[in-house]
């Protein structure tokens, strides 16, 4: 964020507000996440930070540096990458999700837009890169 928009924010109080009011929203559903599969946590807590920075300094920082929710913040940030576990933790959610509609008997045609919709968000959270730890440890690439 520039110092301009910086600047705005601080001399805006309503805006604090609501950039905070959002922030806090995401961050309570990215906790419930935790617990849920239904709710993607990291995108929720992506959101959470990003709302605190225009809303919050003190809990931006205290996101970002957090020891659990920091280290998948920075790196999305960074490198726009995606840990392994989080991806297969992700895609068994969403197969679990899609799983659970077949059991309730969803209509088909919700089913069909369910099904592309997690296939779609499956095929974009495989194909972000690794964060470089993880790199690392698997060698060079043959």
């Amino acid at each position: 964020m520039d110092d301009s928009t910086t600047t705005q924010l601080r001399r805006n109080p309503l805006a604090r507000a609501l950039w905070l009011a959002f922030g806090l929203i995401s961050m309570v559903l990215g906790f419930i996440g935790i617990f849920l599969p239904l709710l993607p946590t990291t995108p929720l807590m992506l959101l959470a930070a990003f709302c605190f920075a225009r809303g919050s300094q003190r809990l931006h920082d205290w996101l970002t540096t957090h020891p659990r929710f920091g280290p998948p913040i920075e790196a999305w940030r960074r490198h726009g990458a995606i840990s392994r576990g989080a991806k297969q933790l992700a895609v068994f959610a969403m197969l679990l999700v899609l799983l659970l509609s077949v059991v309730l008997a969803v209509p088909l045609m919700v089913l069909g837009i369910q099904a592309a919709v997690l296939v779609a968000v499956a095929v974009f959270i495989l194909t972000r890169p690794l964060p470089p730890e993880e790199r690392d440890k698997d060698g060079p690439t043959p």
